[in-house]
């Protein structure tokens, strides 16, 4: 079981913890302000754009091809950015830090 934080666009930190499926999906399904995961975890929208806190990075590892062609069409990506519908939920993840992107 993994604790994922999620720091909402209001700088609300809400925790949530899950055992498998996608980062997106565990967002979705506890509310989190700002994710909405509107193709469903395809990765063709962008609406689940993440920053992953700077010392966590090596946890998600790096983006994927489709998904940093994806990125380049948000205006707030950084080098930390990730869709949070590409991140599996593993035990590794457990104290994860994510800002919800803006």
């Amino acid at each position: 079981m993994a604790k994922i934080t999620f720091i909402t666009q209001d700088n609300i930190p809400v925790t949530v913890e899950g055992e498998s499926g996608s980062v997106m999906a565990l967002a979705v399904d506890n509310n989190i302000a700002g994710i909405d995961g509107d193709c469903g975890g395809v990765c063709s929208c962008a609406t689940c754009h993440v920053h992953v806190a700077k010392d966590q990075f090596s946890l998600v590892g790096e983006a994927s091809e489709i998904e940093k062609d994806m990125l380049e069409l948000d205006d707030s990506t950084d080098d930390y950015s990730r869709l949070c519908c590409q991140i599996d939920i593993t035990d590794e993840l457990d104290g994860l830090v994510l800002t919800v992107a803006g």
